[in-house]
């Protein structure tokens, strides 16, 4: 038995999902990737390039006979042999039009040629023609667990060293990627509006960038100016992990989210949450950490920013034991391993 993991947007919690199972699974996993750029054309797109790319191999478990039909009828596509070959649905000369044009324009993310783009780790199958990518160092652990917080320094700053940690300013995080689905022209707004107050705090923004930044970021920069504590992605585990640890509160604004793996980390190092109540939020945080309004999160932050003691004295009402790899992983490893049934 092989398990096939296909990632069209191989970054951030999706690229470390993808790892981790993958290290789990070791020789018996095989995965392919594109890279992270443009999410919502590789939900449009990735299908009919992994279609054409991924490794045949008999190893694969596929779905129930009647639901192979059904996708058949659905999506337009008939088996030859053990590929699958369109029927020519309308829109797929446009589909293929767009990704050829990408072949010349690598910055769209669809398919520009990476190393590892289909990286196997088992021996019996046939190997795609793309070089290896050599493993990464493993990652360290959270260097938050077992420390007391309040004597965390954040390395990439010498701004609060003199300062007891009970004065200092309200120290505020976002640690998505740069995009407008993550909606941080809400959170720089209130964060304005924050600073037209003349109430005191600083951020750290954090999260990946990519080829194109919303303008609100340099508009944001220039505005809240000293109250900026760190600008910009940490490519190191310790560092960004030490960032959080150093935060009072993390912000989602996002208006697109699966998993909410930043904000579960965040608060795993101490913060305090405020996300929206949609989306996957709910599902996770207690209702005093979901806000409904860019209003309502002013509220909170004011209040928090004239008293940063609150934030600091709480205990979180809620548990991020159950998201972690020792009580998941199991869970994990059962599903891939078990044998095919109709409800899946």
């Amino acid at each position: 038995m092989s398990v096939l993991l296909i990632e069209p947007f191989y970054g951030g919690s999706h690229k470390q999902l993808m790892d981790l199972l993958q290290e789990e699974l070791q020789e018996d996993c095989v995965l392919c990737t594109l890279p992270a750029k443009k999410w919502h054309w590789k939900a449009r797109t990735s299908a009919l390039y992994f279609m054409q790319t991924v490794p045949t191999s008999s190893n694969y478990r596929f779905m129930p006979e009647h639901k192979l039909a059904r996708l058949e009828k659905v999506i337009g596509v008939k088996r030859s042999g053990d590929a699958y070959q369109s029927e020519g649905l309308p829109g797929q000369q446009e589909s293929r039009a767009v990704m050829k044009a990408s072949d010349a324009h690598p910055e769209s993310g669809l398919c520009e040629p990476q190393p590892g783009l289909c990286t196997t780790q088992h021996e019996g199958l046939p190997s795609p023609p793309a070089a290896p990518v050599q493993a990464e160092a493993p990652e360290s652990t959270n260097p938050c667990q077992g420390e007391d917080k309040q004597c965390l320094t954040f390395n990439l700053s010498n701004i609060l060293s003199g300062l007891d940690y009970q004065q200092r300013p309200l120290h505020i995080a976002w640690p998505h990627r740069w995009e407008h689905d993550k909606d941080p022209e809400t959170f720089f707004k209130v964060l304005m509006k924050l600073k037209e107050q003349d109430l005191p705090f600083q951020v750290s923004v954090l999260g990946e960038t990519f080829s194109e930044i919303p303008d609100i970021f340099s508009e944001a920069r220039e505005v809240l100016g000293s109250s900026v504590l760190h600008w910009g992605y940490l490519p190191s585990k310790d560092d960004y992990f030490r960032a959080l640890c150093a935060a009072d509160v993390v912000i989602s604004t996002a208006k697109h989210e699966f998993f909410g793996v930043a904000m579960i980390e965040a608060v795993h190092c101490g913060c305090y949450p405020l996300c929206p109540k949609a989306l996957v939020y709910p599902e996770i945080f207690p209702a005093e950490y979901l806000y409904s309004t860019p209003e309502q999160l002013f509220k909170r932050l004011q209040n928090f920013c004239k008293r940063p003691d609150i934030v600091r004295r709480h205990l979180y009402k809620g548990n991020t034991a159950g998201f972690s790899w020792a009580a998941l992983g199991s869970k994990f490893r059962s599903l891939l391993a078990a044998e095919p049934r109709e409800d899946l």
